[in-house]
């Protein structure tokens, strides 16, 4: 083990300096009130849950989560996702009536990161979830309030893929008889390894009805003529996928940006119907995903529907073209016989929109390079008179 220096950080964990942190604000600000004026409102769960609940019911591997034991030797978990922490406040306190519920949340969450991946172990989440509505009308809301979000902050060149995870785990399940190689084949899917794909069907010799499946999907074969080629899909579950594609087909301005994928597998095993990934040109990750996950709430003893997504804030950033508007900046430079009124000055500017500094000068050991920050300087000072 390295000795660790002074300024080095945990594995995964970044400061997030003044430019950055203002951007981010932006974002969040204008995000919020889009959700709020579609009628959700916003809630915060704690950073810390029990790791025998939200821990083990967050769907995420072990290895993935920072574990702690506090002082009554119980283990903790720091929240790894949202949708699971929120599942749990809404079936102990708030759908005792079980009425639609609309939350959303602007929050960090903590995964474990292995030293050679090179991604942040914390980082902020904006979503939304709806609860006790089991329609494909509250599918259409998460699909909907996904593309209008993105686009309300000003991102034009997105794209989200729909599938069902209902469809692909039948699939799965009906077209591969060894159990073994179907966990193989779902982590292919959820990491877009389509190569291993190919490899395992060619060496897999009980692969052919999946991997014609999986070929037709991957040329755009359309949804209904993989039920009429492939029978054994038409369950239930393809009639929920294909009344999701209706309204998709029934929505004009935001139709470009989705695209049926019926291989979509999420990372979250909790999904039960149609799940979504979003993606953006200028990106090399998801910018987010969501879904329906009706069974979760089962999971604190509540039968109801429940769909929603989530958007990583610090990929948005890498992306958008986000103008922050900047106040005037002024500095007023004061001495113990000046602070009376530096104070004062100081103070008709802020009301004028003014971000001001009041700063005693023989403090300072660079002005020039102090003054740099500053769009204005005023010296109160007795040698500046």
């Amino acid at each position: 083990m390295s000795t660790i220096q002074p300024f080095e950080k945990p594995l995964g964990m970044r400061d997030t300096l003044p430019r950055l942190y203002a951007q981010q604000h932006t974002i969040r600000a204008e995000a919020m009130d889009y959700m709020r004026k579609h009628g959700y409102e916003f809630i915060q769960t704690p950073s810390l849950e029990y790791f025998e609940t939200i821990g083990k019911i967050s769907s995420l591997d072990e290895a993935a989560l920072f574990k702690l034991v506090d002082n009554q030797g119980e283990m903790l978990v720091l929240r790894p996702d949202l949708t699971t922490p929120i599942a749990r406040i809404a079936a102990a306190k708030l759908l005792k009536e079980k009425n639609p519920l609309r939350l959303a949340y602007s929050s960090t969450v903590f995964r474990a990161q292995q030293r050679e991946g090179g991604r942040p172990a914390e980082f902020e989440q904006l979503g939304l979830e709806l609860l006790g509505d089991t329609s494909a009308l509250a599918d259409s809301e998460m699909l909907q309030m996904a593309a209008g979000l993105l686009k309300s902050l000003g991102l034009q060149n997105f794209t989200i893929t729909v599938g069902h995870a209902g469809l692909i785990n039948h699939a799965i399940d009906q077209m591969i008889p060894d159990v073994k190689e179907r966990d193989r084949v779902r982590h292919f899917l959820v990491d877009k390894n389509f190569v291993g794909i190919d490899r395992w069907a060619a060496t897999y010799p009980d692969s052919k009805e999946f991997f014609a499946f999986f070929q037709q999907s991957i040329r755009g074969m359309t949804l209904k003529e993989l039920l009429e080629q492939f029978p054994v899909l038409q369950t239930e579950a393809a009639e929920q996928f294909l009344a999701v594609s209706n309204w998709i087909d029934d929505l004009p301005e935001l139709k470009e940006h989705f695209q049926l994928d019926p291989l979509v597998v999420s990372h979250m095993h909790y999904y039960t119907g149609m799940v979504f990934e979003v993606y953006a040109e200028g990106s090399g990750f998801a910018l987010g995903n969501g879904g329906r996950y009706d069974d979760l709430l089962e999971q604190f003893g509540m039968k109801v529907g429940a769909t929603g997504f989530s958007i990583r804030l610090d990929y948005l950033l890498e992306i958008l073209p986000i103008a922050v508007e900047a106040p005037t900046r002024t500095l007023v430079y004061t001495d113990q016989n000046s602070t009376r009124e530096a104070n004062q000055q100081a103070t008709a500017l802020r009301t004028q929109g003014n971000y001001v500094t009041v700063q005693f000068k023989e403090s300072v050991l660079d002005t020039k390079a102090f003054e740099q920050n500053f769009d204005d300087v005023i010296d109160l000072t007795k040698e500046a008179r």
